[in-house]
């Protein structure tokens, strides 16, 4: 079967029932976690709790948590609790709601989370980064290999009466194996039709949004000053996907701080500026940006590319699109940096 059309967003209070009941499907009554150690994790580790919804219902289908630890191997402890400042993420499940599986929500649910994770690398909260832990049974050995994980071996873990093995992803391993970053392809365009034809048969029409210019006050009238931050400005509205059949939130309200600063060519080398999007000044003009950080976790829904190289800059950023349906590029990131940018004209702004 297909996969099915997925939104990533960081599973909240509310939703942890539901994904309570997706645990004790994937799991059994000897190793599924409790509610309680579900509320202590989303509670403690809120940005490390990713969820996979369909975008017309709402509903949550799958979620990856894990809490952080100090230790490069998995034990009883590292696995019972939460130590903010470490360099080891801990993933305790990865799990798919039974309607659901064999339809490639775990792979893609997984990879969108180690994407986020590795589009912070080196640094989430200050804190350097340096691999993913997880414990498994060995028949879902190549599930996790598919990833990108390696294996370890045995792990001392013991937790119901299976054995378990211990997997993990070395953040860094790899760099500098991959083709030169003028190769690498930039994001998709999406397919509107393609948009169009799922919110035709969506419950809920697709959210709406203003576009910047669409302000009389321009940036003043989309930005905050009641921050704690000395007065720093930040976004009033959710910030949405422009595209009308899409409408994506890709931020909410009240997380990025505005920052004029000199603008960025965006588009890679041969690769034409989207109708959809305005075209940005040409640097070293300053335009006005949403700084995000210091984790992708910050953001609702938002995809990576690999690292490309652009007309005016040789270094490779990745760069920011919509989630849902590939719209892009609205920011940048400077992979290994914990600043991610997104132009305030690229975006739409939620007002209702």
């Amino acid at each position: 079967m297909s996969q099915p059309q997925l939104v990533f967003r960081n599973v909240q209070e509310g939703d942890l029932e539901i994904a309570i009941e997706i645990e004790r499907q994937g799991y059994p009554a000897d190793e599924a976690a409790s509610l309680e150690a579900f509320r202590y994790r989303q509670s403690q580790a809120s940005d490390l709790f990713l969820g996979a919804y369909l975008p017309d219902t709402n509903e949550l289908v799958g979620y990856v948590c894990s809490t952080l630890s100090p230790t490069t191997s998995l034990t009883h402890e590292s696995m019972s609790n939460h130590i903010p400042g470490s360099a080891t993420v801990c993933i305790h499940s990865v799990c798919v709601a039974q309607k659901h599986r064999r339809k490639g929500v775990g792979l893609a649910l997984l990879q969108e989370y180690i994407a986020r994770l590795e589009a912070a690398h080196p640094a989430v909260n200050s804190v350097s980064l340096e691999r993913v832990l997880l414990i498994t049974h060995e028949e879902l050995r190549e599930f996790y290999e598919k990833a990108g994980f390696e294996w370890v071996g045995e792990s001392a873990v013991v937790h119901g009466s299976r054995p378990w093995y211990e997997m993990r992803r070395v953040f860094g391993e790899n760099a500098g194996s991959t083709a030169n970053a003028t190769e690498l392809a930039p994001p998709a365009i999406p397919n509107q039709a393609i948009q169009e034809a799922l919110w035709a048969n969506s419950t809920r029409p697709p959210p709406t949004g203003k576009p910047l210019s669409g302000f009389p006050g321009g940036i003043l009238d989309v930005t905050l000053s009641e921050s704690p931050d000395h007065g720093a400005l930040t976004n009033r509205y959710d910030l949405i996907c422009p595209q009308p059949s899409c409408g994506s939130v890709i931020l909410k309200h009240n997380v990025a701080k505005w920052v004029e600063r000199a603008s960025v060519q965006l588009e890679p080398e041969d690769h034409p500026i989207n109708p959809m999007l305005p075209a940005l000044p040409a640097p070293p003009a300053t335009t006005n940006w949403w700084l995000v950080g210091p984790s992708p976790m910050a953001f609702e829904n938002v995809g990576f590319s690999r690292p490309v190289a652009t007309l005016a800059s040789a270094t490779p950023m990745k760069l920011l699109a919509c989630a849902e349906c590939d719209l892009g590029p609205v920011g940048w990131h400077q992979p290994g940096g914990t600043e991610f940018w997104v132009a305030c004209t690229r975006v739409a702004y939620k007002v209702d």
